[in-house]
């Protein structure tokens, strides 16, 4: 019998540009797995060697996270600025 598949989405946001792909993987694979299966990181080689902030379907998810049929892997880039601060800029702006 065949090992079933699972079909998964893989997200990565940039300000200008959205980038979604979507891949075939086998059961039990995991969210890092889905994001190499992807191509992301060939496409985008300043994330490769990095450890990926990595969710599914907006929660945040370690990269050995066993994926079920219909995930959307998403990759986070990090926070430019503190929120905190970034309040704070925009009240004074006023």
């Amino acid at each position: 019998m065949a090992e079933p598949m699972l079909r998964i989405e893989v997200a990565y946001a940039l300000p200008r540009q959205q980038w979604l792909r979507s891949v075939e993987l086998p059961a039990g694979s995991t969210a890092t797995e889905a994001v190499r299966a992807s191509g992301l990181l060939e496409m985008r080689p300043e994330l490769a060697g990095i450890e990926l902030d990595l969710g599914v379907f907006s929660s945040r998810v370690n990269s050995g996270y066993v994926l079920q049929d219909g995930d959307r892997v998403e990759i986070y880039r990090p926070l430019q600025c503190d929120p905190m601060r970034a309040r704070r800029l925009r009240a004074g702006r006023r």
